[in-house]
């Protein structure tokens, strides 16, 4: 691998948090008092901590900078207008109604633009969007174009939605049928693939001819403008926010966890350009959140995403995350080491399905893998497959994705190319002796969301 090709942090270290790395023994009655369940460790007890990009992120100095000018105000903050002002400009978008966090934003929409027995058609499933619409009586269909469930094939632009898919799926069903189509850029699931800009074009096109709406989940997509920018003819010479710009064009509004490439800790916001629509929402924000001019975040926190918000549209910025992400990638394929290809924005994802071929989804591999790989190099992960999907809202049998992961999420300007190197060698090691993983089975199941509080032990 040549290091060239990956550059130097673009950024100095200011302040630094102490970490320590238990003993062997101690994380293995650390993971086995966790249930196996990796969201149930102390934090203090992870070495290097690849959970979640969501909240991880490490601010600047400007973002701290504007902590200190927070408007604590009940109503009408100026750090609000700064934050609405600025994500009007950036992605163009009439309306913006702030939230707690990005599940804040699916709940507002969710409630406000499904009815009952309409069908949601999206690129993959995410948990908690599908979980708020199938709480508001929405029906999830999966229109990913097919590679996408393929983590050998190495192709660009895996996240695209299947033109043919949702256009069968508005003559069976009927247009007005159809709540939205949720687009989500990158698409997490299937590994934090991109959609390309031909393709959101072209959504728009047969969702205008049909009078259904658009909207994003935007939470990565200043990762996906990067890939469009790299990937796709005609963008080379953009800029990352002349991309992201024209990416919303083709929508009506957008969901957005602050938490990703906002970077910061907390906070996110719906978007809209519909009228009605932005009424119902601000009637529902006060609510489940809070005041529209602040909506369960507080004024230096709107302040530190708007900040932020500007500072991921930093070439410099978004190559280097995205490169280091691919940096793992590339050393844990050399290894031989079975991932989703190509690499994604934001996470290497592990296939174990092929990492652990003596067991089978009902032995929840992936849960095991992360179990596991926490026990091997104190290096926290998380499963991504029949656990997460959960369950059938109407049969209750497992849904089961044709991915089977994990998900080493890498937080945003935390972490250096030699932890890295450490990630990739804990995997590889226990790589070489995978056949001591053993299947997992439910010791507490809970109703919703499974996959954060679920409780597991060895078979």
């Amino acid at each position: 691998m040549d290091l060239k090709n990956f550059p130097a942090e673009p950024f100095r270290i200011k302040a630094v948090e102490t970490v320590k790395m238990n003993t062997r023994e101690e994380r293995e009655r650390v993971i086995r008092e966790a249930g196996y369940n990796t969201f149930l460790i102390n934090s203090e007890d992870v070495y290097i901590d690849l959970l979640t990009d969501s909240g991880t992120n490490a601010m600047s100095d400007k973002q701290w900078a504007g902590m200190m000018i927070g408007d604590e105000a009940y109503a009408g903050s100026k750090n609000f207008h700064h934050l609405e002002a600025t994500v009007q400009e950036l992605f163009g978008f009439k309306h913006v109604v702030p939230t707690h966090q990005g599940r804040g934003a699916e709940n507002l929409l969710s409630q406000i633009a499904i009815k009952p027995g309409q069908y949601v058609p999206g690129n993959m499933y995410f948990t908690t969007t599908r979980y708020h619409q199938e709480r508001n009586g929405g029906i999830f269909v999966d229109i990913i174009r097919d590679e996408a469930h393929d983590a050998g094939l190495e192709i660009p632009f895996k996240g695209d939605i299947c033109l043919e898919k949702l256009e069968k799926l508005i003559q069976e069903k009927g247009a007005e049928n159809i709540a939205y189509v949720c687009l989500a850029v990158t698409v997490n699931l299937a590994g934090g693939q991109p959609v390309s800009m031909k393709n959101m074009r072209a959504v728009r096109e047969l969702t205008q001819k049909h009078g259904i709406k658009v909207f994003y989940d935007a939470t990565r997509c200043v990762e996906n403008a990067y890939f469009i920018k790299e990937q796709e003819e005609g963008f080379a010479d953009k800029s990352i926010k002349e991309i992201v710009h024209e990416m919303f064009s083709y929508a009506d509004g957008c969901t957005m966890s602050g938490k990703k490439d906002c970077l910061v800790n907390i906070g996110g916001f719906l978007c809209m350009n519909d009228e009605e629509l932005f009424q119902s929402a601000k009637e529902l924000v006060v609510v489940y959140e809070g005041m529209p001019s602040y909506g369960g975040m507080a004024g230096r926190d709107m302040e530190a995403m708007a900040i932020g918000l500007r500072e991921s549209m930093q070439f410099e910025y978004i190559q280097h995350r995205v490169l280091q992400v691919r940096y793992l990638g590339q050393r844990l394929i050399e290894a031989g080491i079975p991932v989703i290809q190509p690499i994604g924005g934001h996470a290497v994802f592990l296939d174990a399905r092929r990492f652990c071929p003596h067991l089978t989804q009902d032995d929840f591999p992936a849960q095991s893998l992360a179990a596991n790989l926490y026990v091997e190099g104190g290096v926290r992960a998380m499963e991504r497959g029949i656990v997460s999907a959960g369950r059938d809202v109407k049969t209750g049998e497992n849904h089961r994705p044709k991915l089977e992961t994990v998900r080493l999420t890498i937080p945003r300007r935390v972490y250096t190319y030699k932890h890295m190197d450490l990630v990739a060698d804990a995997v590889i090691k226990l790589f070489k002796h995978k056949e001591d993983i053993k299947g997992l089975r439910f010791v507490y199941e809970p109703k919703q969301l499974r996959f954060f509080t679920a409780r597991f032990e060895e078979k």
